[in-house]
C-alpha cells in the first residue's frame, strides 16, 4: 500500500528493522519478529509496539523507504502485509521510477519528484473509494491492520476504529477496537500475549453502557453467554452510538427483514460509513421527537433564539431543518417546540442584520422570529429554495407587522388542520358526530364542564396558535392531562401524531387505496371480516352498517398499503376508537402513524415491538417499584398481563369513555404515556398485589381495578358508554376517576424521559429478538427425528444459521435473503442455496469427498432438496448428515447409490442446477426469483397441511424400490468410493476391495448375459449384445460390498462429531474468505 511520504528518523531504527533490498534511492525493510528467524525478545517488544502505536509504518511487517545518497533523511512511501505485496511495489519502482530519476541534477528534485508521484498514486487509488473518510491516510492504515489481523473476506467494510482496553477477566488488554459492517473485532499484542476477538453483530444479546467500582464507564457486550467489557475510550458515547447502529442494522437485515426494507439509508452493506451511521442516528432521533414521516432526514442544525409571543421573551434552542420541515426545540427547560411544514411558509425575511435574525411567515397570518442565527443568510436562502420563494423587497416591512398583528389579533389565527379538499373521502364525518351529536342547549353539569374545557383550549389556541405550526409547551400537556373536549379530539390527535402532515402531502391517496382494495380477497381481508363485529360491539356506531363499513374500508386499505403487516388483531379495536372521533380518511392516517411510527413493529407476525416495550416496562418496574420487585421476583407475570395494555392502549381493559383519555396522552407523549400509566396502575394496587398468593389472584385484582375506573366528566350518554368488561358490581370496589389516575401518573413518573425510553427500547430489542430466535430454535430442534446428531443439533443449527447469514453479509441480492418468507414454518426460515450449501457440507461431511462447488456436491444438493425448490432447509440438511454420520452400513451405501441416480446425477430438466456454475450471480438471482415466484401464489393452507400429513405418514423406502444403476452411473459410483477412501491409512486395501467388487459384479453380469443368450435365438443375439448396456441393482452392489470386511469396517467406523463441529467452527468464515 502506498503511503503519504513522511519523514522518519533512522538513528535507532536499525534495531527494529532488517534491510532486505536496497539501491541508490530506495530501501526495502522487514520488521524484526516477522518472517524468518522469529526475532526472540526483540520480536516480542516490536510486536507490542506495533499493537499499541497508531502508525502503519510501525505496524506493517514490510516497508519501502526513499532516500538520496547525499542526505540522511529517509521518507516512508509504501508498506505491505506480505512479502509478495511489498515486492510488487518494489518492482514497480524499479521499472517506472529508477530510469527517470537519473535525469535529475539535485537530490531535492529527486525527492520532490518521488513524493509527487507517490501522492499521485494515492490520489488515483482514492478515486476508486466509494466514500472518503475524515482522514483517508489514517483510515487506510487502519484498514490494512484490520485485514492483516482478522483475515475477513475482502468485501467486509471497516466502518471505524478506536483505541481502548478490553477486560479479559480482571486484567485489561490495551489494543484496538474495529467496527465493521458485520463484525465487532478487537486486537491486542502485549509482550507475546495476543488477544484476538471477532463477534458478528447478529450474535449480540446485550449492548449497553455500564459503570462500576473498577470501570468508571465502559461498554458491555453479551454474546454466546460471555460478557465482554471495553473501557478507556476517548469518545465512549460516539463509539456506543456507532455500535448500537451497526447492531440494529444487522438485526433488521438478518432477522427482522420486514422493517429493514423501510431503511433506505442502510440498503447496501458496502456503502455504510461512520458518518452515514451518525447521520442516520440523528435523523431517527429527529423524526421521533417531532413525529415526522420516515422519509425526512435531518439536514441542518442551527442554534438560535425564538421569540415566543405568548411569553414575550426569547427562548434558546435549535433550528432543525429537513427536506420538508422547519422545526425548533427549546433547550432552556421550557419544553417548547414548534413544527413548521415548508408548504405553510409564505415568506422568509431578514429584518435585522445586526442581530442576525430572520422571520418566517406562515399561512394563517403568523410569523416566527429567529435571532442570533450564526449563518442566518444561508439558512434563509435554503428555506426560500425549499419553499420555492424568491426574495422580494416589498415584503421587508411586513414581517414585524405580521408578528404584532398576531399578538394583537389572536382571533385571526385560522385552523390549519384539514385544509386539503377531503370531498373524495368515503365518509366525511366522525362517527361520534353522527351517533351522538352535541346538544348546544343542554346545560347539565357535565356539558357545562365540557364547554369550559373547550373554552380553555380556545384560549390556548389564541395564545399559542392553532394547527400545524402551533407551539407545544408545558401548558399544552397540562390541558391534555385534564382531558380533551369531545369536539376537538380528532383534530388534536391528527396534530399531535403528525398524521395531519401525512394526509396533507398525500391528497386522494386514501380514496385510491379504497378503490384498489375493494373486492380483493386475501388472508388479511378474511381476518378483517371475522373481527368486524367484535370491535366495540356495544357502541351504537358499530351496531350499524355505517360504522362497520367505515371500519372495513380503513382496515382493508391499510392491509393493501402495507402487506408486510396486513392485519393484526387489536388493530380493529384501535381503529374503531379512531373512527369515533376522526373522519374516515383521518382515521386511516392516524392508523398509519400508530403502526409505522409511534408503535414500530407492534403489528407484525411476532409483535416484536410490544415485547420490547414490555421489557422496557419491566426495567421501569425494577427502578420505580422496588417493593413490588421484592415480593414478585419474576416480573414476566406483568409482561403477560400488560400485553393487551400496550397493543390496544388500554382500550381493551378500560371503558371507552375512560380509554379515550389515555389515547389523548398517547398521541401527545407516545409510548411514554402508556408506560407511566402502567406504573401508576401497579402503584395504586401495590398493597393488594403484594398480599396475593398466586398469579390468578393478581389478575383478578387488576381486572376489578379496571372495572372500577370511570370518567366522571364524560358527556356521553349511558347508551354510548361502554359497559364494564368484567365484574359489573362496581360497589364492591371504590371507583377511580381516569383523570385523577392520569394526573397521578404524570406527577409520580413524569420524569421518565422519552430519550431514555428510546435508548431502553434499542437495548432490549437485541435481547428480545435473540430470545425469540433461541426459543423457536429449541422447538425446532426438539421436533427433528434424528438419532446421531441429536445432541449436536443446537450447534449444528448455529452453523447452518451462520452460513445463511454469511450469504447475506456482503450482498443485498442473496437468494436466501430475498426469498425470506415469514409465513413459512421456522424450519424453512433459514435456507441455503447451492454455493452456501457446498461450503458448509464440505466442512461437515465425514469423509472429505465433496469439495466446494464440485459436481458431487451438486448431486448431494439435488438429492436432499426434497421439494426441488433450489434451497436446502435445516431439516433436509440434518437428515443427510444423520445418515452419513451414524446411519447403518446399508443406509450409508443407499445414500451413495441414490447420489448417482436422478435427481442427483441428472442433467436437463432442472435448469437451475445445469447453469449453477455458468450463470453470473445477477442472472442466477433473476432465474431463482422466477422459480420461486412462479411456484408460489396465494398460500393454500389445505395443501400445506396435506404435505405435512404425507410427510408424517411417509414409509421408509425399501431397497427393492431403488432403480438399477447403469454403466456410466456405476463407473462414477466407483470413482466416488475411491474419493472417499483417498487419504485413509487403509487406502491401498480399500482400493483393492473396490477393484475386487467391480470385477465380481462384471463377472456376475457376464454370467447373466450368457444365461440370457441361451434362451434367445442366435439371430437376435448379436444385435442384443451390441445394443444392451449392463446395469446392477442395489441388492447386487450391497451383497458384493458386504463381502469386503475392509469396506464394511470403514463405513461402520464411528465419526467424532464433536471434533468435526469444532473444526468447522474455525474454518467456516475462512472458507468464505478463501472463496
Amino acid at each position: 500500500m502506498w503511503l503519504k511520504p513522511e519523514e522518519i528518523l533512522l538513528k535507532n531504527a536499525f534495531k527494529l528493522w532488517v534491510t532486505e533490498k536496497d539501491n541508490e534511492y530506495f530501501v526495502l525493510q522487514r520488521r524484526r519478529g516477522y518472517g524468518e528467524g522469529g526475532g526472540g525478545l526483540t520480536g516480542l517488544l516490536v510486536g507490542t509496539l506495533d499493537t499499541v502505536l497508531d502508525s502503519t509504518s510501525k505496524v506493517a511487517p514490510y516497508r519501502i523507504l526513499h532516500h538520496t545518497p547525499d542526505s540522511q533523511v529517509y521518507w516512508s512511501i509504501a508498506c505491505g502485509v506480505t512479502k509478495e505485496e511489498i515486492v510488487q511495489h518494489w518492482d514497480w519502482l524499479q521499472q517506472n521510477i529508477m530510469r527517470t530519476l537519473s535525469v535529475f541534477d539535485s537530490s531535492e528534485d529527486v525527492t520532490s519528484f518521488v513524493q509527487g508521484k507517490i501522492r499521485g498514486l494515492i490520489a488515483e487509488e482514492g478515486k476508486t473509494c466509494l466514500v472518503q473518510e475524515d482522514d483517508p491516510e489514517k483510515f487506510r492504515e487502519a484498514h490494512l491492520r484490520f485485514e492483516k489481523w482478522f483475515e475477513l473476506p475482502p468485501g467486509e467494510k471497516l466502518v471505524t476504529y478506536y483505541s481502548c482496553s478490553y477486560w479479559k477477566g480482571k486484567v485489561p488488554c490495551q489494543g484496538w477496537l474495529y467496527l465493521s459492517t458485520n463484525f465487532l473485532c478487537f486486537y491486542s499484542y502485549l509482550l507475546g500475549a495476543e488477544v484476538k476477538l471477532v463477534i458478528s453483530w447478529d450474535e449480540l444479546w446485550r449492548l449497553e453502557k455500564t459503570s462500576n467500582v473498577i470501570l468508571t464507564e465502559s461498554i458491555h457486550v453479551l454474546a454466546h453467554g460471555e460478557d465482554h467489557y471495553f473501557s478507556m475510550l476517548m469518545h465512549l458515547n460516539e463509539t456506543f452510538v456507532i455500535m448500537e447502529q451497526l447492531a440494529d442494522y444487522s438485526i433488521k437485515r438478518l432477522f427482522d427483514k420486514e422493517s429493514f426494507q423501510r431503511e433506505p439509508a442502510l440498503s447496501d452493506p458496502l456503502q455504510i460509513t461512520k458518518r452515514g451511521l451518525e447521520a442516520n442516528a440523528k435523523s431517527e432521533q429527529f423524526r421521533t421527537f417531532f413525529r415526522l414521516p420516515k422519509e425526512e432526514n435531518l439536514l441542518e442544525v442551527h442554534e438560535s433564539f425564538l421569540w415566543v409571543p405568548f411569553s414575550h421573551f426569547n427562548t434558546l434552542g435549535k433550528i432543525c431543518l429537513s427536506e420538508n420541515y422547519l422545526c425548533f426545540a427549546s433547550q432552556d427547560g421550557s419544553q417548547c417546540h414548534v413544527i413548521i411544514p415548508m408548504r405553510e411558509v409564505v415568506n422568509v425575511e431578514k429584518p435585522d442584520s445586526s442581530s442576525r435574525a430572520l422571520t418566517v411567515c406562515v399561512r394563517g397570518k403568523r410569523a416566527l422570529r429567529f435571532s442570533e442565527v450564526r449563518d442566518y443568510q444561508r439558512l434563509a436562502n435554503t428555506i426560500r429554495s425549499r419553499c420555492g420563494i424568491n426574495a422580494s423587497p416589498q415584503h421587508s416591512a411586513s414581517s414585524e407587522s405580521l408578528i404584532n398583528h398576531f399578538e394583537d389579533n389572536p382571533e385571526d389565527v385560522t385552523l390549519m388542520v384539514g385544509q386539503k379538499d377531503s370531498s373524495k373521502a368515503v365518509s366525511t364525518e366522525a362517527l361520534m358526530t353522527v351517533f351522538h351529536p352535541q346538544d348546544v342547549e343542554n346545560l347539565d353539569p357535565k356539558m357545562l364542564k365540557e364547554k369550559m374545557k373547550e373554552q380553555s383550549w380556545n384560549i390556548h389556541f389564541s395564545e399559542y396558535g392553532r394547527g400545524t405550526s402551533m407551539f407545544f409547551t408545558r401548558k399544552t400537556r397540562d390541558l391534555i392531562v385534564r382531558g380533551v373536549p369531545e369536539a376537538l379530539r380528532g383534530e388534536l390527535w391528527m396534530l399531535f401524531s403528525g398524521a395531519v402532515n401525512d394526509m396533507a402531502t398525500h391528497p386522494g391517496y386514501y380514496t385510491e387505496l379504497v378503490e384498489q382494495s375493494l373486492g380483493t380477497s386475501t388472508l388479511a381481508t378474511d381476518e378483517i371480516e371475522r373481527d368486524l363485529h367484535r370491535s366495540l360491539p356495544e357502541h351504537p356506531a358499530f351496531q350499524s352498517d355505517t360504522g362497520i363499513s367505515a371500519l372495513r374500508r380503513v382496515l382493508t386499505a391499510y392491509a393493501y398499503r402495507n402487506p408486510k403487516i396486513g392485519y393484526c388483531q387489536a388493530m380493529n379495536i384501535l381503529t374503531s376508537v379512531l373512527l369515533l372521533y376522526a373522519k374516515e380518511e383521518e382515521a386511516f392516517w392516524l392508523l398509519v402513524a400508530v403502526c409505522e411510527r409511534m408503535l414500530p413493529d407492534y403489528f407484525n407476525r411476532r409483535i416484536i415491538g410490544a415485547l420490547v416495550d414490555q421489557a422496557v416496562f419491566e426495567d421501569l418496574i425494577r427502578e420505580n417499584l422496588p417493593q413490588l420487585v421484592e415480593h414478585m421476583t419474576d416480573l414476566s407475570f406483568f409482561s403477560s398481563v400488560s400485553l393487551s395494555w400496550f397493543l390496544t392502549l388500554f382500550i381493551s381493559v378500560l371503558p371507552i369513555e375512560s380509554a379515550v383519555n389515555v389515547v389523548d396522552c398517547f398521541f401527545y407523549d407516545g409510548i411514554k404515556a402508556i408506560l407511566q400509566l402502567g406504573l401508576a396502575v401497579l402503584d395504586y394496587n401495590m398493597e393488594a398485589l403484594i398480599s396475593c398468593h398466586d398469579d390468578a389472584e393478581a389478575v383478578t385484582i387488576l381486572n376489578k381495578f379496571f372495572d372500577s375506573v370511570t370518567n366522571k366528566d364524560s358527556p356521553l350518554p349511558p347508551t354510548v358508554q361502554q359497559a364494564s368488561v368484567g365484574n359489573n358490581d362496581k360497589a364492591s370496589h371504590i371507583s377511580v376517576d381516569i383523570s385523577e389516575l392520569i394526573r397521578e401518573a404524570y406527577e409520580k413518573y413524569g420524569n421518565i424521559r422519552s430519550e431514555e425510553v428510546e435508548s431502553s427500547r434499542k437495548r432490549n430489542k437485541l435481547y428480545v429478538i435473540q430470545t425469540l430466535e433461541d426459543t423457536t430454535k429449541q422447538n425446532v430442534v426438539s421436533k427433528l427425528r434424528v438419532t446421531s446428531t441429536g445432541v449436536m443439533l443446537p450447534s449444528l443449527f448455529i452453523y447452518f444459521q451462520r452460513q445463511h447469514f454469511l450469504s447475506c453479509y456482503w450482498t443485498m441480492n442473496s437468494p436466501a435473503l430475498l426469498h425470506h418468507d415469514p409465513s413459512l414454518a421456522y424450519l424453512e426460515q433459514y435456507q441455503l442455496g447451492f454455493q452456501q450449501f457446498s461450503m458448509l457440507f464440505s466442512l461437515l461431511e465425514p469423509w472429505a469427498f465433496c469439495s466446494i462447488k464440485s459436481t458431487l456436491s451438486l448431486w448431494v444438493f439435488r438429492l436432499i432438496d426434497e421439494n426441488q425448490d433450489g434451497l436446502i432447509n435445516f431439516k433436509e440438511f440434518c437428515c443427510a448428515l444423520d445418515t452419513l454420520y451414524t446411519g447403518s452400513f446399508t443406509n450409508k451405501l443407499k445414500f451413495l447409490f441414490k447420489l448417482h441416480l436422478p435427481p442427483g446425477n441428472k442433467s436437463g430438466p432442472k435448469l437451475y442446477f445445469a447453469l449453477v456454475d455458468s450463470l453470473s450471480p445477477l442472472s442466477l438471482l433473476s432465474f431463482h426469483l422466477s422459480i420461486k415466484l412462479s411456484g408460489r401464489g396465494k398460500v393454500d393452507l389445505q395443501a400445506y397441511l396435506k404435505q405435512w400429513q404425507n410427510e408424517i405418514l411417509k414409509k421408509e423406502e425399501s431397497i427393492k424400490d431403488l432403480p438399477r444403476i447403469n454403466q456410466t452411473q456405476f463407473i462414477q459410483f466407483s470413482k466416488t468410493l475411491y474419493n472417499i477412501f483417498h487419504g485413509d491409512p487403509e487406502e491401498e486395501l480399500l482400493y483393492r476391495a473396490v477393484a475386487h467388487v467391480t470385477s465380481l459384479l462384471l463377472r456376475m453380469e457376464e454370467v447373466g448375459r450368457r444365461l440370457q443368450d441361451s434362451d434367445t435365438s442366435s439371430s437376435h443375439n448379436s444385435q442384443d449384445l451390441s445394443e444392451t448396456e449392463w446395469s446392477f441393482s442395489f441388492e447386487q452392489v450391497l451383497a458384493s460390498l458386504l463381502n469386503e470386511p475392509a469396506i464394511v469396517s470403514f463405513f461402520e467406523r464411528p465419526v467424532d462429531i464433536q471434533t468435526k463441529l469444532g473444526l468447522a467452527k474455525v474454518a467456516q468464515l475462512k472458507s468464505k474468505t478463501n472463496k
